[in-house]
């Protein structure tokens, strides 16, 4: 099955939002620090880091199943999607700074919208 672009450029996102899963989880690690403010602070959060393991391995399923244009993909893409958008609104909520999680809300917002289109749902075969 060809490819068309819109699922190209998911696979694309996919992939950026599974970069910021590894740079979570190397933060849950405390090889690179938190940022609160000016602050820079490290931690160690085995629960943490396994659950953005598991992140990361879901990311590239993801882009797999997307790059192969499998039609389980649109909705599997909009349940973590929706799911990393809630994550990312509750630390919002809580003491997270607004520069830790603004690109990973920038991508899930830009992927959520992209796949509601109707020309990305057609090529999935939702529409």
């Amino acid at each position: 099955m060809k490819r068309p672009f819109g699922v190209t450029l998911l696979a694309i996102l996919a992939g950026i939002a599974a970069v910021l899963a590894v740079l979570h989880f190397l933060q849950a690690l405390g090889i690179f620090p938190y940022m609160i403010g000016p602050i820079a602070v490290r931690g160690f959060s085995l629960w943490n880091a396994i659950m953005w393991a598991l992140m990361i391995w879901v990311w590239v399923w993801v882009v797999q199943m997307l790059w192969s244009v499998d039609p389980q993909a649109w909705l599997f893409l909009a349940v973590i999607t929706v799911f990393n958008l809630i994550f990312d609104f509750v630390l919002v909520m809580g003491q997270a700074e607004w520069s830790d999680i603004s690109l990973s809300l920038l991508v899930n917002v830009v992927i959520l919208a992209y796949i509601m289109l109707p020309g990305t749902r057609k090529a999935f075969g939702q529409a």
